[in-house]
């Protein structure tokens, strides 16, 4: 069990994807994905979830996303963020997102 002082360290925030790149590098198949976090920034991650999305459907999608992890090398790549989803039993993912537009860098509660 975590504490709720746990819970509040992370730092879950809702970001607009604003690019989204095939990343032949990695060892599972993945984009680089650049996500607009409002005032918290432009962030880059790597996400495992060329399953169910298409670059083309990415752009401009709001996701929810852990900000305040250590950056992570992932193959070349820098990965600032950990974008949400939930695992299927076939290990495809399913994006985690608000229900409704909100502004990039909203904090999840």
């Amino acid at each position: 069990m975590i504490t709720w002082q746990d819970f509040e360290k992370v730092e879950m925030r809702v970001g607009t994807v604003i690019s989204a790149e095939d990343f032949p590098e990695a060892k599972n198949p993945a984009y680089k994905l650049t996500i607009d976090f409002g005032s918290f920034g432009i962030k880059k991650s790597s996400a495992q979830i060329t399953k169910l999305y298409g670059k083309k459907e990415l752009m401009g999608k709001q996701v929810i996303a852990v900000v305040n992890f250590p950056p992570k090398q992932i193959a070349n790549f820098i990965s600032e963020c950990l974008v949400l989803g939930v695992v299927m039993e076939n290990n495809e993912i399913v994006l985690l997102q608000p229900e409704r537009k909100v502004n990039n860098g909203c904090r999840i509660a």
